[in-house]
């Protein structure tokens, strides 16, 4: 019998350490290490095991077999984000805040795909079985034929989904919930987190079957458990949301089938989530006309166009050094617009407070958004109304100028389409300029004015709009779209 032994292991990065020390090496995290059992293999790992006698039997790429079809989940947003649905025998992790909505969203998935004839089964370890039917209940999804269970032992799972007819889908909530009886750490530690799923995604390797696993996320936002349980996974999805707002986000940030910058909207009902068709009406749906310090960005999320307000706010401050508050933006990106306003155009700006906020929760990150950011810092500190039904998207340099951004023409499609007659942008490429000539859409032509220079920018701000507004610079050139 081995001689059992003890370890610490940190909970957020899963670094060991042989004893314990108030502080982590690995992630330089306190109080983070908790003592852990394991016990030694007896001897080396010599020879091979099963039928081949251990030797692994390599094929080629090519194969004669067809590769079985996509999983369709019945829910369009949701088959966008993982690339056009389940792909058998894959593992997705599902993570997002408390209350987010993560456990409503897959057991919609299971219930909808059921519906239209797919195996699922729905494995609760946070919830009992009566209080899932009473979701279910609530959402009009009782009469969905979907296997449900409520069990943590990883053992109990195995044998009941080690079949040969088992289920097509199969959902785990939560991984932090899990337990193997092997070890005899506490659920939710980082040896019980790597080994449940290991077994779990094993196992749908072998039968199959789609597994979608609900994880937990710490304070700080990120995944709870060892970073190798993203990496054990082959699609990491993050459910996102503000709770002041009633619409969520589902982004992929790892998916080994698919695009990693696609997103799925979806709005907060009282019977569950419903998918969002356009989201761009919906983050514009409560903007209050044109207003100084708010500019409309035509943005992209993967394939998709979405059009946002950007909000800012430039007061006087009192303090030595003035406070710089960013929702939904990179903070050092501000920095370096603000930085570039006044070191390029003359805006002073270094006395005073800048707050900076995208409506509706969204969280852009692409730099396409500098040029909507500065347009709305110099209307707030001009006092200068953004021209109404404008939008506008281009990247600034260090030096002020302007640099093209990718898809322009699928951004002000969605422009016209929702009925904006004017975008700046910056310079299109040459081949762009060719194919974009003379379009409308309908009824109205939109007006693309392309600023070549930040101080362009500043000039339309700095005086009243007027009808010889596109002449006023000699960088910009203005064509019909």
């Amino acid at each position: 019998m081995a001689k059992p032994r003890s370890q610490y292991v940190c909970q957020d990065c899963g670094a060991v350490a042989a004893k314990w020390s108030g502080r982590c090496e690995g992630c330089g995290a306190w109080n983070t290490l908790a003592e852990e059992s394991v016990q030694r293999a007896p001897g080396g790992l010599s020879g091979g095991s099963g039928k081949t006698g251990g030797k692994i039997r390599f094929v080629d790429l090519q194969s004669e077999s067809q590769p079985r079809p996509r999983l369709n989940c019945q829910i369009a947003e949701f088959d966008r984000v993982t690339g056009g649905g389940l792909v058998p025998g894959s593992a997705v992790l599902v993570a997002g805040d408390p209350g987010i909505g993560k456990s409503t969203l897959l057991l919609q998935v299971a219930a909808r795909m059921a519906v239209k004839g797919a195996d699922c089964a729905y494995i609760s370890g946070e919830e009992s079985i009566d209080q899932v039917r009473l979701r279910a209940r609530r959402m009009g999804l009782a009469q969905a034929p979907v296997q449900l269970a409520s069990a943590t032992s990883v053992r109990d799972m195995l044998a009941s989904l080690d079949q040969a007819e088992g289920p097509a889908v199969v959902i785990v909530d939560s991984v932090q919930t899990l337990y193997v009886d092997s070890l005899e750490s506490a659920p939710g530690t980082v040896s019980q987190v790597r080994a449940a799923a290991q077994e779990l995604i094993r196992l749908a390797k072998k039968r199959g079957f789609a597994l979608l696993l609900v994880g937990h996320v710490t304070k700080e936002g990120t995944i709870a458990g060892p970073k190798v349980l993203e990496h054990m996974v082959d699609t990491v999805l993050t459910f996102e949301g503000d709770r002041g707002h009633h619409f969520r986000i589902l982004r992929a940030v790892k998916n080994r089938f698919g695009p990693t910058d696609e997103i799925g909207v979806f709005e907060m009902t009282d019977e569950g989530l419903s998918e969002v068709a356009n989201p761009s009406a919906l983050f514009l749906a409560e903007r209050r006309g044109n207003i100084a310090g708010a500019a409309v960005f035509a943005g992209l999320e993967g394939t998709r166009p979405l059009l946002v307000e950007i909000q800012a706010l430039v007061s006087a401050s009192p303090l030595a050094t003035p406070r710089r508050a960013v929702v939904g933006w990179d903070s050092g990106r501000l920095a370096m617009v603000l930085a570039v306003l006044e070191a390029r155009c003359g805006l002073a700006l270094a006395g005073q407070e800048v707050y900076l906020n995208v409506a509706g929760g969204l969280r852009i990150g692409e730099p396409a958004a500098d040029l909507a950011v500065a347009a709305a810092l110099v209307s707030a500190a001009t006092g200068q109304e953004v021209p109404e039904q404008t939008v506008i998207f281009g990247e600034i340099g260090l030096s002020g100028e302007i640099r093209p951004v990718s898809q322009v023409e699928l951004r002000l499609k969605e422009a016209e389409k929702l009925g904006f007659t004017r975008a700046w942008i910056a310079p299109r490429r040459k081949q762009a300029k060719g194919k974009s000539g003379g379009r409308s859409g309908g009824g109205q032509s939109l007006a693309v004015e392309e600023i070549a220079h930040l101080q362009d920018l500043v000039a339309r701000l700095a005086a009243p709009e007027s009808p010889q507004s596109g002449s006023r610079s000699g960088r910009a050139q203005q064509s019909a779209y």
